[in-house]
């Protein structure tokens, strides 16, 4: 039969809606394709808004897990504990505030490891050399949004207020150390300690503005705790660049490693501004060791580390200073704890000196 004359086949008796002719041909076709979509167990009407599984929890929070079973020294919740001292906040505060800055502080990490290229994180693998890259970057800003929740509890608008404006002076703090590495562009030492002021005194700042505003004591920590940043940041630094422990946890001398200007690389380039042999030892990003060394011993020879030293140890003393600005009343001794946290800082960088008389 010419292929022009099947349409003209009818319909045979008792077959169905979609059956077959005799020759194999699809009476319906769109009815049956309609049976077969009504078959579907797809239901979009049973999402609902929040539903979650400890299952999937879990899943996402993996790289954060990993770096939480690896702790370090928990200098964060030893500063808020000495700042309650004076602070007094109310103690179901002071525990939603300190799980809060562990959860930003753990977070960011992990976000600093992927924008570092770091390898070793603790002594142990970074998160994303184990979860991949974009699991890692998720968890951590899911974990952003986890320390928000936690903020919230505190029912105090200001507490909601402070966790915005430092989450966007630690991105900018962050943004400005990227951007010098990226273009190798070498900032003055103001810069940087203006850099370090939102990047690092961020998270410390953050803890204490959100106790103050849980505190009743009318006690202004601020000025102190700002400085604080500036000498842990700085210290980090010295560090990263001399400490025989600081190589066995990241590597030896990773700043040079992440082409990173840290301060004393800062002060060693700018004491020669006509030599670039720093400024290429930085762009190169090595793991060589050699080199590294050799990064080191001109860095002495520009006496940066020197400078370093004396730096920390006049920013150490502002800060001995407001301690005692702070306490006020000559007999009392509040500050005690912070005084010792502000010296376990400066110790491996200054050694252990007598504290100039107050």
């Amino acid at each position: 039969m010419p292929r022009s004359d099947l349409t003209a086949i009818p319909e045979q008796e008792g077959r169905g809606v979609g059956s077959t002719t005799a020759d194999g041909l699809l009476t319906n076709p769109s009815a049956s394709r309609t049976h077969t979509r009504n078959r579907s167990s797809v239901d979009g009407t049973k999402y609902k808004d929040g539903q979650w599984s400890p299952e999937n929890e879990k899943i996402v929070l993996g790289p954060y897990d990993y770096m939480l079973q690896h702790p370090g020294k928990d200098i964060r919740r030893q500063l808020i504990n000495a700042f309650d001292v004076w602070l007094k906040v109310p103690s179901e505060s002071l525990t939603i505030i300190t799980k809060v800055v562990a959860m930003l502080h753990t977070a960011s990490l992990l976000i600093d490891d992927v924008e570092d290229n770091s390898v070793l994180r603790r002594g142990i693998p970074v998160a994303h050399n184990i979860y991949g890259t974009a699991q890692t970057i998720n968890s951590a800003n899911y974990v952003y949004f986890l320390a928000l929740q936690e903020v919230q509890k505190l029912n105090n608008p200001t507490a909601i207020d402070i966790y915005v404006q430092e989450l966007l002076n630690l991105h900018r703090g962050q943004g400005m150390d990227l951007f010098w590495r990226e273009t190798l562009t070498c900032p003055s030492e103001e810069e940087y300690l203006e850099m370090v002021g939102n990047k690092t005194g961020g998270l410390f700042r953050l803890a204490v503005k959100l106790m103050q505003a849980e505190s009743s004591a009318g006690k202004d920590c601020v000025s102190l705790v700002n400085v604080m940043g500036l000498v842990f940041q700085i210290c980090d630094d010295y560090l990263n660049l001399s400490s025989g422990t600081y190589t066995k946890n990241k590597g030896l001398c990773e700043d040079l490693t992440e082409g990173k200007f840290s301060f004393p690389i800062i002060h060693s380039i700018r004491s020669r501004p006509g030599d670039h042999q720093l400024l290429s030892i930085l762009k190169q990003k090595t793991t060589d060791e050699e080199v590294k060394r050799y990064a080191v011993n001109y860095m002495e020879q520009t006496d940066s580390f020197a400078h370093t030293r004396d730096v920390v140890r006049e920013l150490r003393d502002k800060a001995l200073a407001l301690i005692v600005e702070i306490d006020g009343d000559g007999a009392c001794n509040d500050g005690a704890m912070v005084r010792a946290i502000l010296h376990k800082i400066t110790e491996s960088t200054l050694g252990n000196p007598q504290e100039p008389s107050q």
